[in-house]
């Protein structure tokens, strides 16, 4: 009997140390940052220049990104994108190609590339509120015609956005329901509920949503498995499409053809429908 004691008590001290840890370390695992080396920051100065933008959001954290203007007539559509935990959004700069006639914004999270400050689900919230309202109101930028495009924890952003903004549609790269469900998934022994503090339920503003999604899921992704994405869907309260790559994991898409047609065929769909609606 003493021994059984004693194992219990080993099994609930090792399952509270690691409870605590992954409590106190969650931060660090949700929002795992990313750097913008100066050497690669030269050469995007060098390739972009007069697209660089330093603001500062309403509480005075310093934000850093880059914008292009769409060549052209003005007003111009704008695409807003969000990126993924650990991906600094400079690296999007070179396929920009693919959204011809389209403005293109692209600013980090706080504590990711030159932003500074500590990200959390309120801060990131607040940041894309705070983007979405400073460039839809300048002149050059059609607010009727602003797009969001998010990849993985970035597609939780963008629907928290789409929740508070007009959007006229919206690309989820390898969206899921809720990180809490997404947590609860990898980490089934952990009390996840009470202890997660940035939950990003954004199945929640799911329904409210009419604008019209793209969702492109990995058929193999073992970091948000397929069936988390197709809840999203399932609750979408507008049109749906959904481009399933057969083969990919979670990091693998971009690489393949089907991935930039289905996004140039969805955007294009939009500006296409304005236009019969607008002669």
């Amino acid at each position: 009997m003493g021994i059984v004691l004693s194992l219990i008590k080993i099994a609930l001290a090792v399952f509270l140390g690691l409870s605590l840890l992954l409590y106190f370390r969650q931060d660090g695992m949700i929002f795992l940052g990313a750097r913008l080396p100066s050497a690669m920051l030269d050469e995007l100065r060098r390739s972009f220049p007069e697209s660089e933008m330093h603001l500062t959001a309403p509480d005075g954290t310093p934000l850093h990104g880059w914008y292009l203007p769409a060549p052209g007539a003005r007003p111009a559509p704008l695409l807003i994108y969000f990126g993924g935990n650990a991906e600094d959004v400079s690296g999007m700069l070179p396929d920009h190609h693919h959204f011809s006639n389209i403005s293109l914004l692209l600013f980090n999270y706080r504590g990711y590339g030159l932003s500074q400050g500590r990200p959390s689900q309120k801060n990131l919230i607040g940041d894309a509120l705070f983007l979405y309202d400073y460039f839809a109101a300048l002149p050059e930028v059609d607010r009727e015609r602003i797009i969001l495009m998010g990849r993985s924890l970035g597609t939780c952003v963008a629907v928290e956005l789409a929740a508070r903004r007009k959007v006229e549609r919206l690309v989820l790269i390898s969206p899921f329901a809720s990180l809490r469900a997404l947590a609860r998934k990898h980490f089934p022994w952990f009390p996840v509920g009470p202890f997660l503090r940035h939950p990003f339920d954004i199945i929640d503003h799911a329904p409210g949503i009419t604008a019209p999604l793209l969702a492109i899921i990995a058929a193999e992704d073992r970091i948000v498995p397929p069936e988390h994405s197709r809840r999203l869907l399932a609750a979408w309260g507008g049109e749906t499409r959904a481009l399933v790559i057969a083969g990919a994991d979670h990091n693998d898409l971009g690489p393949q053809a089907e991935f930039w047609s289905a996004i140039e065929t969805f955007i294009d769909g939009a500006r296409n429908r304005r236009q019969a609606v607008h002669p």
